[in-house]
């Protein structure tokens, strides 16, 4: 048996034959590199349309695509090619298509609050006619009279303008309804405007030349206006169809104008728009996932056959056309969904279908990110979609689904995603083929996967914004739906498929980032609520300590001068670490005293901060990432400068980095 002195004498030999690192020989470390992953995410999302005379004289179905920038296209009902693809400068996407009755097309966009404009003959470019208001970010709705002038509705101001179509000039209505930040829908009739608004339902008439405004009283078929939108609304024929709903279904309300009362309600309609009316005086609108022709004097619902799949089946265009295909004499039916999907159905034959048109994908910005053993786990804004990406080499694999708040894959190796909206969370079980049948179905048979685990709906919230494993159990902090406060910290049992939400955590306060360690989950709040315009009743984030075992808060701390903690992490020094916009801070685990505070930005830009076994690393105004060493007193170093938005870690060798819609990966401890 070799001797103390022998072993000790051997491990020395080795330690004087390892090779130095760079800071051990005198050298300073090299930069850190972001390697650049790709984009992992992209894909087509329709918002608003309508169905009007193309670059041909053809009826085409205009579509404003969600992109960097957006896309007004134009798109051949009977055969899905793109006739207008013209790139809208500085616009995201939109809601806003109309037609002027000379052909011209306008748009509406936000989130730069621009009207755009497309005149026949000027190909693949539209004129930039800048921003109507210069308080409003978005415009909701446009419609037009019979002069070609534009009338649109905004936010946050919940104004309405109109664009005189022969000399540019702008008339500013004001806010239409007091309180109201969102003019939601808009049409024109018989020389009134009509507008519905949210948070709260008010239906509005406006006299274009006076300026009055006239409420028009709520249906009687509906009990309560509160968090409910006018979500849309169509003049049709001495008639107004006003949805009282959001983007899933709701009941559309019928207002006759002339008797200036409510006829009819046609339950479970499903938007976004309904088409214009026919020969015989029908109109077709999505309902009971079903094309449906309603006959305005019966008041009768016939369906088509024509049926539509998944979670989201409304139409962003929809109108009547002439295809001049053999199955489809004289005018048919068309529109389109909202991944770029054509659908058409003809009266006189029954025939109808749904193809992919050839509107182009556009890349996804990354709004969640985690690393796991083998893989990088991408989800996407408004898109949505979950890209499952080789972290070595940046091939991806897009799978559609909805707004991907949150993602974490446990340590049995499951994939937990939190989604928007309802705070619904999934599990997906990587081993076996994905297929979602609300979203990206499998062949015929394919067992769902992600499966459905937990929906918030019933307790009010919207977004599962963060996610963590903690005592065996899947913690998700969420926040709430509509013009109200007060998130929730969700305790989800995935043995006993149980869940446990507690409402309120700290009181009137979402919860935006999660950390846990055995079985206490820590928590970084906001006191936002469900819209932005929500009033707070807080002036201060928080860090909290949640016991899973005996369901009960140990403390709460709040953060001095910043309104959100966007992002919490347990540092390799025992601290709870968190980022409330300019600010790095530090509090310990056992009461949340405050231990280190570092005032480094200079905005309220939410951050993300992650830990490594060996550092933190801490994104702040969206272009620089810290590293803070444990037990750090001094101002933190600049690790890199670079664009971000999320940061996740894969073990501890390697640091994800979102910029965009791109995704990058920096090599740690090298």
């Amino acid at each position: 048996m070799r001797s103390a002195r022998a072993l000790l004498t051997t491990a020395l030999a080795v330690l004087l034959m390892a090779p130095l690192t760079a800071a051990e020989a005198g050298n300073p470390p090299p930069p850190p590199t972001a390697v650049p992953l790709g984009i992992p995410l992209s894909d087509v999302l329709l918002i608003g349309g309508t169905v009007a005379p193309g670059p041909n004289g053809k009826a085409a179905i205009w579509n404003i695509s969600a992109g960097k920038p957006g896309y007004l296209n134009a798109i051949d009902p009977a055969t899905g090619a793109s006739l207008v693809s013209a790139p809208l400068p500085g616009a995201d996407a939109g809601y806003a298509v109309t037609a002027a009755p000379d052909g011209t097309i306008y748009a509406g966009t936000y989130n730069n609050g621009h009207l755009y404009r497309w005149r026949p003959g000027s190909g693949n470019t539209v004129e930039d006619l800048g921003r109507p208001i210069a308080s409003e970010g978005f415009i909701w709705r446009l419609t037009t009279d019979p002069q070609g002038n534009v009338y649109g509705g905004t936010y946050p101001g919940g104004r309405i303008f109109r664009y005189d179509a022969a000399s540019g000039a702008v008339r500013d209505y004001g806010q239409i309804i007091a309180g109201q930040p969102y003019v939601k829908s808009i049409d024109y009739a018989n020389g009134k405007v009509y507008a519905g608004t949210n948070p709260d339902a008010h239906l509005a008439e406006l006299d274009p030349v006076s300026g009055a405004v006239t409420e028009i009283p709520t249906p009687p078929g509906l009990p309560d206006i509160k968090n409910v939108a006018v979500y849309d609304l169509n003049a049709r024929a001495g008639r107004l169809y006003a949805r009282f709903s959001t983007a899933y279904p709701g009941p559309t309300f019928v207002y006759d104008l002339a008797t200036r009362a409510w006829v009819d309600e046609i339950p479970a309609s499903h938007g976004l728009d309904i088409s214009p009316v026919g020969d015989s005086g029908e109109i077709y609108l999505i309902q009971q996932s079903e094309l449906k022709r309603y006959d305005p004097a019966t008041k009768t619902l016939t369906g088509t056959g024509l049926t539509f799949t998944g979670r989201i089946q409304n139409a962003r265009a929809i109108g009547w056309a002439e295809l001049g295909l053999p199955d489809y004499p004289g005018k048919s039916i068309v529109g389109t969904l909202w991944r770029g999907e054509l659908f058409r159905y003809n009266p006189q034959t029954g025939k109808s279908e749904i193809f992919q048109s050839a509107v182009r994908r556009e890349p996804i910005e990354i709004l969640s990110v985690a690393g796991g053993k083998e893989s990088v786990y991408a989800g996407g804004f408004l898109n949505g979609g979950v890209a499952i990406v080789d972290p070595a080499t940046g091939a991806s694999t897009f799978n559609r689904f909805s707004q991907t708040e949150a993602i974490l894959e446990a340590s049995d190796g499951k994939v937990w995603i939190g989604n928007y909206p309802e705070a619904r969370v999934y599990s997906y079980d990587r081993t076996k083929p994905w297929s979602s049948p609300e979203y990206s179905p499998g062949p015929p048979g394919t067992p769902d996967n992600p499966k459905l685990r937990v929906n918030m709906k019933a307790d009010l919230q919207m977004r599962a914004r963060t996610i963590v494993e903690v005592d065996g159990k899947i913690a998700i902090g969420t926040v709430p739906e509509g013009d109200r406060l007060g998130g929730a910290l969700a305790i989800h049992d995935p043995v006993a498929g149980t869940t446990q939400v507690f409402r309120n955590v700290v009181q009137d306060q979402s919860v935006f980032g999660l950390a846990a360690d055995r079985n206490i989950v820590y928590g970084g709040t906001s006191i936002t609520g469900g819209l932005s315009t929500t009033p707070p009743t807080r002036t201060e984030g928080t860090v909290f300590a949640w016991d899973v075992r005996h369901s009960r808060k140990l403390w709460e701390t709040p953060i001095t001068g910043a309104g959100t903690v966007s992002s919490v992490a347990l540092g390799p020094d025992g601290l709870l670490w968190g980022v409330a916009g300019k600010t790095i801070f530090a509090v310990d685990t056992l009461r949340g005293r405050l231990k280190r505070r570092f005032d480094l930005g200079t905005t309220t830009a939410g951050g993300d901060i992650v830990a490594t076994r060996d550092a933190l690393y801490a994104g702040i105004d969206g272009n620089r990432i810290y590293k803070l060493q444990p037990w750090q007193r001094t101002t933190p170093p600049v690790f890199i400068t670079h664009p971000n938005r999320r940061l996740a870690v894969r073990g501890n060798n390697q640091l994800l980095v979102t910029t965009g819609a791109q995704l990058f990966r920096i090599d740690l401890n090298r």
